[in-house]
């Protein structure tokens, strides 16, 4: 049983932050924001785990206010998969700060530090908007909160009515910390602000019914979604493992074409993974030995139709798993090209009069695979 009179609390591990010191032109320093996040915490080890999922490598760090030192870590990501706490996971207050220490603690009405009357005009306040974001980062192995602090007035508004909907669960709830940029005008002059955002993985109704928390399997992310929060070159393989479906294998197709990290390896490897979940094989290449055989009998390509006098082609049944595996055959031949997922689908559309290729027959997906293939297709 627990020590009624004493408060209880999680480790903090570190610092997310939205901003950092950088030097002027007369020697001084400002402060500047940042698109990415960045980490600080005085251990060494858990920020190596950091780095290693986000990017972005760990250095030295001492404090401007003077204080301890510690250590930072500039990662490449703006949108992180954690585990948020049902309760006090954001908080906020008017503070104001004398070097490190804080003079005023005020909800607006009363100065809790000295148990007075608030001290500021309402209209021109000395004190500063004060939001505190508290989360656990799923994927670094270390037990214990960050924090992040932002002094915007976006984040004051935003994050603590989430809060309030996230206390409805009553456990941990898997969620995404990100950050996302703001414009207001500001003394007639537009200003950006960077906004850090808490969402969800599961819907409104389930919050506020508590039926998933953060504990629950399907509330960790996994599958292709987790490349859009790392840096450097994705683990293919490790994903291609942990996906359920060929069309999950077919994201991380694109995934690789957008990031110009497509190869013949990696092709083979996630044609080799899609074939294990259901999608067709690739058959040997035309005049090419067949297995266990002499050279395969060419097997001509199915006539491309054409649209009649409306626009219209001809029905045809499509096997999906054939066409998925074509598809996936473009792809692999596209990213040697530089050619995103896109560019191959308003090239496709251009030489078959606006269709899409997912409304594509099989020989049409082919024609356009040999025409990529010869060079043909820009």
């Amino acid at each position: 049983m627990p020590i009624i009179d004493l408060q209880r609390r999680m480790r903090q591990l570190g610092e997310i932050r939205l901003g950092h010191v950088v030097p002027t032109a007369n020697g001084k320093t400002r402060p500047a924001k940042l698109d990415k996040f960045r980490f600080t915490s005085p251990s060494r080890e858990i920020l190596t785990a950091v780095a290693e999922l986000y990017g972005g490598e760990v250095k030295p760090w001492t404090p401007a206010n003077g204080g301890p030192a510690e250590f930072e870590v500039y990662s490449q990501a703006n949108r992180l998969p954690v585990l948020i706490p049902p309760r006090d996971a954001v908080s906020q207050w008017y503070e104001l700060y004398a070097g490190s220490k804080c003079q005023r603690r005020c909800d607006g009405v009363t100065e809790h530090k000295s148990d007075r009357p608030c001290l500021c005009d309402p209209e021109n306040r000395d004190c500063a908007i004060t939001t505190r974001v508290n989360v656990m980062l799923r994927d670094v192995p270390a037990l214990g909160q960050w924090l992040l602090v932002s002094k915007g007035y976006h984040a004051a508004v935003t994050l603590p009515p989430a809060a309030e909907l996230l206390a409805q669960a009553g456990g941990y709830v898997a969620g995404w910390l990100g950050v996302e940029e703001k414009t207001a005008i500001v003394k007639d002059k537009p200003a950006r602000f960077m906004v850090p955002t808490l969402d969800v993985e599961i819907t409104p109704a389930a919050l506020m019914a508590g039926q998933i928390t953060g504990g629950a399997p399907q509330a960790v992310a996994s599958g292709p979604e987790r490349v859009a929060i790392t840096s450097g070159r994705p683990d293919y393989a490790a994903l291609a493992a942990e996906a359920k479906t060929p069309a999950e294998v077919r994201a991380l197709y694109e995934q690789a074409v957008e990031r110009g990290e497509m190869d013949k390896a990696l092709a083979d490897m996630l044609t080799a993974r899609a074939a294990v979940l259901g999608a067709a094989v690739k058959k040997p290449d035309e005049g090419q030995p067949a297995p266990g055989g002499s050279a395969a009998e060419p097997t001509p390509s199915a006539p491309v139709s054409a649209p009649d006098a409306e626009g219209v082609y001809e029905a045809e049944l499509v096997d999906p798993a054939a066409a998925q595996d074509v598809w996936f055959q473009i792809i692999a031949a596209a990213g040697p090209r530089g050619m995103t997922t896109e560019q191959v689908e308003t090239a496709f559309a251009q030489r078959h009069g606006g269709l899409h290729p997912s409304s594509a027959s099989v020989g049409q997906l082919e024609a356009f695979l040999a025409a990529l293939k010869a060079g043909d297709v820009q």
